[in-house]
């Protein structure tokens, strides 16, 4: 008998959400096939058979608060090679109506695109379904899809729609549908640090502008020989990374923290960067970034931004930081005051680019710009050292050469 335990939850999270169960009790597993999911405040954790066997026993339910080490279930593998045996053939009814088990990056962008995953063929491991199959089938033009999937639009609590009544030749006003979702842990643990960050913050924001022409011009004359090096495509991200890792060398302060009475200066520079995930806005950190190249970090970049994509972000990716970069400009943002990501004290928030007339020289030209914004907490960091960190990376992407000779 094997005991499948919670793994083991860093030290910032006190606890998961049983959110999916794979098996029943009596099921036959593999090794590696998944049993459930648990959701922390960060990511989904997925629980894999530790070896083929049978399950004897589960001790939990789908909406169950589980702890670090907690028995979830009773692996039987003394019942390893009836566990073959007991895998029932299937046929071509209950293929269809078995519901297929599905990754939670699968289920999300088919419960997105109102995809109706009992007609699909997994690729994955013991035939689960991927994001990628999904993503294939929504890219086939003329595919027959069931009635249920071409309905656009969620569906609708019956009971939230009250439906329309004769009386006296009038008819009541039809209630507008609606329907309620359980807020996600992880949209949960967003909402509670933003409220702790204006709660215990004084976030003050300074703005500033930069022309972008010089890094669109390096980009264009470099990125054919830098992707044939580093098989990573050369972005604006790693300039900006580049220079705010200068800039929180010259102005440590910005990469301390507050500890009650105390400042925590950070000895080294992991920044985090927010990317888009399938289960919203997530931030893994780049480590050690005062050491690394551009060929480093877009490489790490790269490797993050799959990994948010395909859901398989674990927490070691998600943990730690001393200072982070958003870009709402990838959204079309102009202007926005970030929020800090406790218990960071400063955030830089990166907008679209767009061309605009600049005067240079007494003359009205037009140049590439962009709005650039530090929100900083005014407890640690003095408005001087916000304006001058900032015009910081002002004067390094302006000047990308200056990121090279370490000014």
């Amino acid at each position: 008998m094997i005991e499948i335990k919670v793994p083991v939850l860093p030290e910032s999270v006190m606890d998961a959400t049983v959110v999916k169960l794979y098996v029943q009790q009596g099921d036959a597993v593999d090794r590696d096939a998944p049993v459930m999911d648990l959701e922390t405040d960060k990511i989904v954790l997925e629980v894999p058979a530790p070896e083929t066997g049978v399950i004897s026993e589960i001790n939990t339910e789908v909406g169950a608060i589980v702890k670090a080490m907690e028995v979830l279930a009773v692996l039987d593998t003394s019942q390893a090679a009836k566990a073959t045996e007991k895998k029932p053939e299937v046929t071509q009814k209950n293929e269809k109506s078995a519901m297929p088990v599905a990754s939670p990056a699968a289920e999300k962008i088919a419960q997105e695109n109102n995809i109706d995953l009992s007609i699909l063929t997994g690729t994955g491991k013991g035939r689960r379904i991927t994001k990628q199959d999904v993503v294939n089938l929504i890219g086939q033009q003329n595919i027959d899809l069931p009635e249920t999937t071409k309905a656009s639009g969620k569906t609708v609590l019956p009971e939230t729609v009250a439906p329309e009544k004769a009386s006296t030749g009038t008819s009541k006003k039809t209630e507008k549908p609606q329907h309620r979702e359980p807020m996600s842990r992880l949209r949960q643990r967003i909402a509670q640090r933003l409220l702790q960050a204006q709660q215990e913050a004084a976030i003050l924001t300074t703005f500033n502008e930069i022309n972008m022409q010089a890094v669109i011009d390096a980009r264009a004359h470099y990125k054919d020989e830098f992707e044939k090096r580093y098989g990573a495509r050369l972005g604006f991200m790693s300039f900006f990374v580049k220079a705010c890792a200068q800039a929180l060398q010259n102005y440590p302060i910005a990469n301390a923290s507050i500890d009650g009475n105390d400042i925590i200066y950070h000895d080294y520079i992991d920044i985090g960067i927010a990317v888009s995930s399938p289960r919203g806005l997530v931030v893994p950190v780049l480590r050690d970034v005062q050491n690394s190249g551009f060929g480093d970090i877009e490489t790490q970049i790269l490797e993050m931004a799959q990994k948010a994509r395909d859901g398989t972000l674990n927490l070691d990716d998600l943990t730690g930081g001393t200072f982070s970069i958003t870009n709402g400009g990838v959204f079309g943002s102009m202007l926005s005051t970030p929020l800090l990501n406790p218990p960071q004290s400063a955030i830089l928030g990166m907008h679209n680019i767009s061309q605009r007339a600049m005067v240079e020289n007494g003359e009205i030209v037009i140049r590439p710009m962009m709005y650039l914004a530090l929100s900083y907490d005014h407890r640690l960091i003095d408005g001087r050292d916000a304006v001058q960190f900032l015009v910081s990376i002002k004067q390094d992407l302006e000047d990308p050469s200056r990121l090279l000779i370490g000014l």
